[in-house]
């Protein structure tokens, strides 16, 4: 036993929630976020500005024609894979491998292939590593390895992984659709906590699928911590920490938490509140792509999501026009209310001591 722990250890393989739940699912959310994402965001412009190098199409490949952000968008399986790999710490013969290892595991995952990728990338990454520089030919055995153990579990397990994932956030979904007020609240809260937890929220919604109602309450959840810890700690960081917590991320507040838990309390109460307000009043839905859902005001990615979702509505014929109303919910749930809200609760903590000066400081 210890001589494999000692292997483990010189192998940097860690079996652990943080390097699996933590690290690896924070860097897929980036990975999909410098694909998918950024290949929908792409598509969105071109589209909306009429700029023809964004619209037409560069490549067809298997009859299939292809625009700038639709190449962006093919590569999301290695894109996030290699990601992984990189998150555990791959060395290069494993990390390049993994592009094969994301394709196919996002590829027979179908519409859950994000939980595919995470779940089978691990695991051929974590073997990878193992047979990495054991052998004279090592060039050959640690691709084949790496390749071969990702191509036979995604042939073997990516499809239930990707109907399982799909199974749940459909459920979800249709939990939303019957009982919003509920769902509203328990998405928003949890998902808002997932944004300002060390894990990723982003990851959390791209592998379950959640649009429709519950990625709008998701993002209204995201936006009430980004948000709410934005506007509370002005007076201990300023106008940078506005920008950096608003457009960046609340989760440099978790030093603080661990803390003083209690400054929690405030953004925490506004997204119990934003997202009932959005799936029962505004009916705020994500139907750009899942992994928006949990991004909030990150970049904006949140909005430009919801923003992406109502021109493909348009176009599918299941929407007419963007209202004022539709903006007017974005901009309230997104911004207004997140702010407002977390700011009175916030003075309320104040004055009966829960919260003190340089409780937020970052």
């Amino acid at each position: 036993m210890n001589k494999f722990k000692a292997f483990l250890k010189k192998k940097d393989i860690e079996i652990s929630l943080k390097r699996y739940g933590i690290d690896a699912l924070g860097a897929m959310a980036q990975g999909l976020f410098c694909s998918l994402l950024i290949g929908t965001i792409i598509n969105t412009i071109g589209n909306q500005f009429h700029i023809p190098f964004l619209t037409a199409t560069v490549a067809t490949i298997a009859g299939k024609d292809y625009t700038v952000g639709g190449l962006a968008s093919a590569m999301s399986g290695p894109a996030m894979a290699v990601a992984i790999g990189y998150a555990l710490k791959c060395p290069p013969l494993v990390l390049f491998s993994m592009i094969t290892v994301g394709f196919a595991s996002n590829a027979l995952g179908g519409a859950g292939g994000p939980l595919a990728v995470l779940v089978i990338a691990i695991i051929a990454a974590e073997l990878g590593k193992a047979v990495s520089k054991e052998t004279k030919v090592d060039i050959l055995v640690t691709p084949l390895v790496t390749i071969g153990v990702g191509i036979g579990l995604s042939y073997l397990i990516a499809p239930y992984l990707g109907k399982a994932a799909m199974w749940l956030g459909n459920l979800i979904m249709w939990a939303t659709e019957l009982q919003p007020l509920l769902m509203g609240i328990l998405i928003s809260v949890i998902v808002g906590m997932a944004l300002t937890l060390p894990i990723s929220s982003a990851a959390i919604c791209a592998a379950l699928g959640l649009t429709g109602l519950a990625g709008g309450a998701a993002v209204a959840g995201c936006c009430a911590q980004m948000i709410g810890f934005a506007v509370i700690s002005f007076k201990e960081n300023k106008w940078g920490g506005l920008i950096s917590q608003g457009i960046g991320t609340s989760m440099l507040q978790m030093g603080n938490i661990i803390k003083n838990p209690r400054i929690w309390i405030a953004p925490t109460l506004a997204s119990a509140i934003t997202g009932p307000l959005a799936t029962c009043v505004f009916k705020l839905q994500m139907n750009g792509e899942a992994v928006s859902s949990g991004m909030g005001t990150c970049g904006l990615v949140g909005q430009i999501g919801v923003y992406t979702g109502w021109v493909n509505d348009i176009a599918a014929g299941t929407k007419a026009a963007i209202t004022p109303f539709d903006w007017i919910g974005l901009v309230l749930i997104s911004f207004v209310l997140p702010a407002v809200l977390s700011l009175g609760f916030h003075l309320i903590f104040k004055k009966i001591g829960w919260v003190k000066d340089g409780d937020l400081k970052i």
